[in-house]
């Protein structure tokens, strides 16, 4: 855990450095950021926890190179975070525009997951002008090895999920709302689902899917722009950049809690009704 604790502090001590911060403030006295470096590497032998005694900035206290207080990230919908496009893409256009994104996005280093041993960026996979969109939380090991997600365990659940709707993988469109592992498989932090989102949307925008499978609470929280228990929001319709929106267990969770798959189950049905699907003859 020391481990995982010293990648993630240095991680965001790369960031700040790239974004141009090199000191910080504790008690009004300037705090170098290469003290902080040296506080992670403290930790990977020293297994306490790292505690930096910041106190508030006297109010006083010139401005810090521009910067104004910080401001807490408010939940905002897909819906809400960019007017839908006027005009809609057509099939024929639909990988090209998902490339355009690719390449906009780049070897990415807008959020602090750039510096936290990431391997690959893991963009989306699958049709680019699917009927159905599944997103998840984030990459986790296996996906930012390959580079594809839903690769590993949770993945070939998801798969066989798929597979029972009477569709193929290949037929379908799979994303996360971060595109890069974050440590340990945590879950996001909101400044960088908030930094990420912005291309799933486009994504979203582009293959036009009928209706979205949000995979877990994470994915729902983001897509639709509320903070409630995954009970709450299970069993009925949502929204998000004209499609219709079924929230249901996330593959990992349900390997952990395989209880949960005849609930799982009956999302996927809601979704398999709406669509018009079968599923396949058994044996």
């Amino acid at each position: 855990m020391a481990g995982d604790r010293e990648q993630q502090l240095r991680a965001y001590v790369e960031y700040f450095r790239d974004m141009g911060i090199h000191d910080f403030y504790r008690r009004g006295e300037p705090v170098a950021i290469e003290a902080i470096e040296m506080a992670a590497a403290v930790s990977a032998t020293d297994p306490s926890p790292i505690a930096l005694e910041v106190a508030p900035i006297p109010a006083d206290t010139p401005p810090i190179r521009g910067f104004q207080e910080p401001v807490i990230p408010k939940l905002v919908s897909f819906n809400d975070l960019a007017p839908m496009p006027e005009d809609r893409i057509p099939a024929s256009e639909r990988v090209a525009a998902l490339q355009a994104i690719r390449e906009e996005i780049g070897d990415c280093t807008r959020c602090p997951l750039a510096y936290a041993g990431r391997r690959n960026i893991v963009f989306g996979d699958g049709d680019p002008g699917a009927r159905l969109m599944f997103v998840g939380e984030g990459p986790g090991a296996d996906e930012d090895a390959s580079g594809v997600p839903f690769v590993g365990k949770a993945g070939q659940l998801l798969n066989n999920m798929i597979g029972a709707m009477g569709l193929k993988r290949e037929e379908v469109y799979i994303a996360n709302i971060v595109k890069c592992r974050p440590p340990a498989n945590r879950v996001p932090e909101p400044v960088e689902a908030n930094t990420c989102t912005q291309f799933l949307v486009k994504q979203i925008d582009v293959v036009q899917p009928e209706v979205i499978v949000a995979l877990g609470a994470t994915a729902a929280m983001y897509l639709l722009g509320v903070k409630q228990s995954l009970a709450s929001l299970r069993g009925q319709w949502h929204s998000c950049r004209g499609a219709k929106v079924v929230v249901t267990y996330h593959p990992a969770f349900l390997l952990r809690d395989p209880r949960q798959k005849g609930e799982a189950w009956k999302d996927l049905q809601m979704v398999m009704a709406e669509m018009g699907l079968k599923a396949p003859p058994k044996g």
